[in-house]
C-alpha cells in the first residue's frame, strides 16, 4: 500500500488529474498534472480499474500490480505531480512485466505533456493553456 501522503483520495483530485495531460497504451493510460498549489509537495497517485478489466479477483490483482510498480518508482517522481493510472480492459490478462513495460513507456510522456499544466487546465468550465477554454 502507498503511504497516505502519496494517495489521491477525493473525486475532485481524480477529476483534475484525469482532465490534464495523458499518455496511453493498449494496457493502461497515465494521466498527469502539476497543480501550482502543490509545488514542493510529495507526488500523489490514484488508480482506476473498472469492471471492464474483469471480475473482482482480476481487478484487485491488476491494482496490486500497478501499486507495486508505482511504489517502486515513487522516489523518482517529481514533487507536486498528481498521477492517475487507469487500467484498460486488456490489463486483466497482462503479465506484471507487460504492465511494467506499458507504465514505463507512458509515464515519461504524460509527465512531459503535463509539465506546464495549470490547475484548471482540462477541467470543464476552466481555462485551458494560454487562457483559452
Amino acid at each position: 500500500m502507498l503511504p497516505a501522503r502519496h494517495r489521491l483520495r477525493r473525486p475532485a483530485e481524480f477529476r483534475a488529474a484525469i482532465g490534464a495531460a495523458r499518455s496511453g497504451s493498449r494496457l493502461l493510460v497515465v494521466h498527469a498534472t502539476r497543480p501550482p498549489t502543490r509545488a514542493g509537495s510529495p507526488a500523489r497517485v490514484g488508480f482506476v480499474v473498472s469492471r471492464a478489466v474483469g471480475n473482482a479477483v482480476v481487478r484487485n490483482r491488476v491494482k496490486r500490480r500497478l501499486r507495486a510498480l508505482v511504489a517502486a518508482g515513487l522516489p523518482a517522481l517529481p514533487p507536486g505531480v498528481d498521477l492517475v493510472v487507469r487500467a484498460n480492459a486488456a490489463a486483466g490478462t497482462a503479465t506484471f512485466d507487460d504492465l511494467r513495460a506499458a507504465f514505463d513507456r507512458c509515464l515519461p510522456r504524460a509527465l512531459t505533456k503535463g509539465r506546464g499544466a495549470s490547475a484548471d487546465a482540462g477541467v470543464p468550465g476552466g481555462a485551458g493553456p494560454g487562457g483559452r477554454p
